[in-house]
């Protein structure tokens, strides 16, 4: 099996891997220099560095790393383990970088107004794929959208089946008006996307969950929701509000735990009414 085109593969389908290589060796190993080890996400391998305890190791630091998405560098003395597969004490050693392969970060913008306009600029240069999506091909065309990777233009409905929406997927909803708002949003709260973000007021988006609960949704599907989309700097322009969804969405990307999980915006946060909660 080629392994960069295994790479390119798992890419395409949004899933997340491991490349461990050899990157310097003193001494003899059973191994070479350069030799790769693919780990894939559900555990499967490809490739070898050399087999026995050294890749059983090098496989777990692969495991930690598709998870924290942070690359390690390991160093084995194999004169110390002659646990090998072959039975060999080659007494040598070896460095073995173990980097996160992981899919370009794919934003889906539904709305193709002004927001949506500078949205698709600014995260092209965050470097997330962009597609946009309206139902008026007078405002999704490639004049207006010459940055993004795809711009579709039908109805929302039709559309949905044929995104490759998956757990490394960022949804945007920011239509022209609460009923294709409310269409979008319900499609997108059924979706494994890793962030769902809707323009609006917080009274707004209330009362679109509210529309969405008596057709039968549970609550809890809406509780992932960022709403209102953004962190809270004040923005007030198209732009400004772009670069502060943007900075929301880098924030998931990089696991910014300590500053997005303080800054989200679920529309059941304590400072909504108990009441208004409860209806």
């Amino acid at each position: 099996m080629d392994l960069y085109e295994e790479l390119v593969r798992l890419r395409r389908l949004g899933q997340k891997c491991a490349l461990a290589t050899i990157v310097q060796v003193r001494g003899s190993i059973p191994s070479y220099e350069s030799a790769k080890l693919l780990v894939r996400e559900d555990g499967s391998m490809a490739g070898t560095i050399g087999g026995g305890c050294v890749e059983a190791e090098v496989w777990n630091a692969a495991r930690e790393v598709i998870e924290t998405e942070r690359p390690k560098h390991l160093t084995f003395n194999l004169g110390q383990d002659a646990a090998y597969d072959n039975g060999l004490i080659c007494g040598g050693q070896l460095d073995v970088f173990v980097e996160p392969v992981v899919p370009q970060p794919r934003a889906f913008i539904f709305g193709a107004g002004h927001i949506s306009k500078s949205l698709s600029k600014v995260l092209t240069l965050a470097g997330f794929g962009t597609t946009v999506v309206d139902d008026r091909e007078a405002f999704a065309n490639r004049e207006r959208f010459p940055e993004a990777d795809e711009v579709l233009a039908g109805e929302y409905e039709e559309i949905f089946p044929k995104l490759p929406v998956h757990e490394g997927s960022y949804l945007v909803i920011v239509t022209r008006g609460h009923r294709d708002d409310m269409r979008v949003l319900k499609w997108a709260v059924g979706t494994e996307a890793r962030y769902i973000a809707m323009i609006g007021s917080k009274r707004k988006v209330l009362n679109v969950v509210r529309e969405l609960e008596k057709e039968g949704i549970p609550r809890e599907k809406f509780e992932r929701i960022f709403a209102p989309m953004g962190l809270e700097i004040g923005a007030i322009s198209p732009e400004e509000i772009a670069i502060s969804v943007a900075a929301e969405m880098i924030a998931m990307r990089r696991n910014a735990e300590s500053n997005w999980r303080s800054l989200a915006k679920s529309v059941f946060v304590d400072e909504v009414p108990r009441a208004a909660r409860t209806q």
